[in-house]
């Protein structure tokens, strides 16, 4: 495996920075529309279970 050279790494960086400071006005958004939204814990909560319930599920059939 080839080690990137000093100018591959500080172009990533940059890029990096550079999407991070394009997306910043939604992500702004997006985090000012969540603190007004209504909490949805059951939304969450049965696709957890679901998954929870498959493991133990495959668990006992072994």
């Amino acid at each position: 495996m080839e080690d990137y050279s000093t100018w591959e790494m500080l172009l990533a960086g940059l890029m990096g920075i550079g999407i991070i400071f394009w997306m910043k006005p939604g992500i702004k958004e997006t985090l000012k529309k969540s603190q007004e939204a209504k909490s949805d814990w059951m939304g969450l909560l049965v696709p957890i279970g679901f998954v929870i319930m498959f493991v133990i599920f495959l668990i006992s059939m072994v």
